[in-house]
């Protein structure tokens, strides 16, 4: 066992070792808790962000929801890595991916569209038409205020001529039914139930974008969407006529150190809840790896051309992850290993006959300098030291396998005797009795 040992014990410390030092390159396994700023609570995005929440929570995620003044606020949050907001929606042309190099996109995620509802007795086509009006045009912090004042600044539309207020969402809804605004700005995935009880109203319209084409060369980020006659309600035939809308993308957004495994759960979960599209947006268009401001995260851009990894698609989200940690730690440790182990079995030989075969010098000198001094000179004290090897080597203690090693080594002994001596001379134990 001590052969063993002194053999196999270095290589298990050895590759022990190699594992802790492996351990160290190894990505941890994800959080269990991550943050995601949504935006307003009575926005649209909000339903989407508790849905993200359940999905997410059947692979054991939990996902804090952070409700926000919007985009703009959003990619603060995100900027700021003491925050704790790991991810969030993010409204397309708010982003700058040079004011903000940390954050990388999943994937854009769904069209929002910009609703405009005015009040009068005929329905613009033109923002122009708001000029010198109260425009509601979304609280700061928020990407409808941002996308409100570029679309109203291209039309020569601002303070000086305009009253622009912030107003949005609810409080934006409220004053436009009021008659505290004469128009207001909205900018959500889907028409709420709130907006399409205005758009019903015969004193307030949606305003038709009839140049869509022009905004939207020249502002890359929107896309002209549009609205068919009755889509929004079919029994109240809302719109009337079939209109048009321009509408930047909702994308998801994350910290370019979350965690890869998250990117994989958080595109499945797109999938999932956006492939199928809804009243302004076709089936399949979504989520895609166009319409984003920040770079695409690779993770997400490996997902979005190939899936999921084999594991992930066979294994349960937990389980995949620790084989893929397993598998990356194994690889190098195999690596060592084989070698190791390959070398292992002859060195325990070598290690054996080394016993033996390390008095085979002492016994090639003891027959060289017999043959140097003559024969039959010093005899005896040749045999002396012939009898210490003969008892030496009785005491030596090797594995069965290995004996035959040994008793060629006695029987050498004793043909060197029989040299000098010029006799034969039995071979002895341990003991000092004859063994033949």
């Amino acid at each position: 066992m001590r052969d063993v040992l002194k053999i196999y014990l270095p290589i298990t410390l050895l590759v022990v070792g190699g594992f802790l030092l492996t351990w160290q390159f190894v990505d941890p396994a994800p959080p269990n808790n991550i943050t995601i700023a949504i935006g307003m609570a009575d926005g649209s995005l909000a339903a989407y962000g508790e849905r993200y929440k359940a999905i997410l929570a059947r692979s054991g995620i939990t996902l804090e929801v952070r409700h926000t003044a919007g985009a703009r606020e959003n990619i603060e949050l995100l900027s700021d890595p003491k925050s704790g907001v790991a991810l969030a929606f993010v409204q397309g042309g708010i982003g700058d991916p040079f004011g903000a190099p940390d954050l990388r996109s999943v994937a854009s995620l769904f069209y929002e569209p910009v609703w405009v509802l005015a009040r009068g007795a005929v329905a613009a086509r033109r923002l122009t038409a708001l000029k010198g009006r109260r425009i509601a045009i979304g609280v700061k912090g928020s990407g409808t205020r941002v996308l409100a004042k570029t679309l109203l600044t291209a039309t020569d539309i601002d303070h000086e001529n305009t009253t622009l207020l912030s107003l949005g969402g609810e409080a934006a809804a409220a004053a436009l039914a009021d008659g505290r605004v004469d128009a207001a700005f909205f900018v959500s995935a889907a028409l709420p139930a709130r907006l399409r009880a205005l758009i019903k109203r015969p004193d307030i319209h949606l305003l038709d974008f009839a140049q869509a084409d022009a905004y939207q060369r020249r502002y890359q980020y929107l896309s002209k969407i549009n609205l068919p006659q009755g889509v929004l309600d079919l029994s109240a035939n809302l719109p009337a006529t079939d209109m048009t809308l321009v509408a930047p993308t909702g994308a998801l957004v994350v910290r370019n150190d979350l965690h890869p495994a998250l990117i994989d759960l958080l595109l499945g979960a797109a999938i999932e809840i956006h492939r199928s599209g809804n009243l302004t947006t076709p089936f399949g268009l979504f989520p895609s790896p166009k319409f984003v401001d920040f770079p695409l995260d690779s993770d997400a851009e490996r997902f979005l051309e190939s899936g999921p990894t084999f594991l992930r698609r066979m294994l349960p989200f937990g389980a995949a992850i620790l084989v893929e940690r397993l598998v990356i730690m194994l690889l190098p440790l195999l690596t060592l290993m084989i070698p190791l182990f390959k070398i292992a079995p002859p060195a325990y030989r070598w290690g054996i006959r080394r016993k033996v075969y390390r008095w085979y010098k002492e016994l090639k000198r003891i027959e060289q300098d017999w043959q140097a001094k003559g024969a039959g000179s010093e005899t005896a004290t040749i045999v002396a030291r012939l009898d210490t090897i003969q008892d030496q080597v009785g005491h030596v203690r090797i594995p069965l396998s290995y004996a035959e090693h040994l008793y060629h080594l006695r029987l050498h002994i004793g043909f060197v005797r029989q040299l000098v001596t010029g006799e034969p001379v039995p071979v002895r134990g341990p003991d000092g009795a004859e063994d033949g």
